[in-house]
């Protein structure tokens, strides 16, 4: 079986880092925090209960036959069951083929299924970087840009912060360890000596020097 990506030098990077660059972290996204904040799959889950409910009530109010209501409950329930299905499927397949890199010069985001892509996000373009713990353990850490510079939304799906179109930012999405990420970005954001996350390194507490948490 041949790897999509063999033309990468290293896994998730375009070319080699030129020398005085190193690579501190290397992460795929969790799918299934993918799945329920990217692709909404619980909101399309609670979507399709409602209409099973509804389809329920209203088949009741018409006087139905208990196994036609049934019948066409069922069916809605299949069809609900058909595209959570599918959008797990499609979060699976991104957080395969996502690969995050933080160096101690940028970070660069390779994504995409179809079509791969890489955007490499230089430090002297970040403005500040936030960081959201989520209830599941993974966390998403977002960059703000500084003013002038702007990458495309459709360049950075799913891997960009929500609702942020006119001035799209960057970000590590569905990750684990999230704490420990944090921290590794912090200290190269600041320009201190920071050593690479090894494979199991214990969580650490985000430093301050990130900012404000992250509310989308």
């Amino acid at each position: 079986m041949s790897d999509d990506f063999d033309f990468e030098p290293i896994p998730g990077l375009p070319a080699v880092p030129p020398q005085g660059e190193r690579i501190l972290w290397q992460g795929k996204p969790e799918w299934r925090g993918l799945a329920v904040r990217a692709f909404h799959i619980r909101k399309v889950a609670i979507y399709f209960a409602l209409l099973v409910a509804w389809r329920g009530i209203a088949a009741h109010a018409d006087g139905m036959a208990v196994a036609a209501a049934s019948r066409q409950m069922a069916w809605i329930a299949l069809l609900g069951l058909a595209c959570m299905a599918v959008l797990a499927l499609l979060a699976w397949a991104y957080s395969r083929s996502t690969i995050y890199t933080v160096t101690t010069k940028r970070i660069v985001i390779r994504s995409g299924v179809a079509l791969p892509l890489t955007v490499n996000v230089p430090f002297s373009q970040i403005e500040s970087a936030a960081l959201k713990v989520r209830g599941d353990g993974t966390g998403d850490l977002p960059v703000r840009l500084v003013a002038g510079q702007r990458i495309a939304a459709l360049a950075l799906w799913p891997n960009w912060r929500p609702w942020r179109v006119t001035r799209p930012e960057p970000m590590l999405r569905a990750i684990a360890r999230p704490e420990a990420v944090a921290a590794v970005l912090a200290g190269a954001l600041r320009g201190e000596a920071v050593q690479p996350l090894p494979t199991a390194a214990p969580e650490m507490p985000a430093p301050a020097a990130l900012g404000q948490p992250a509310t989308s």
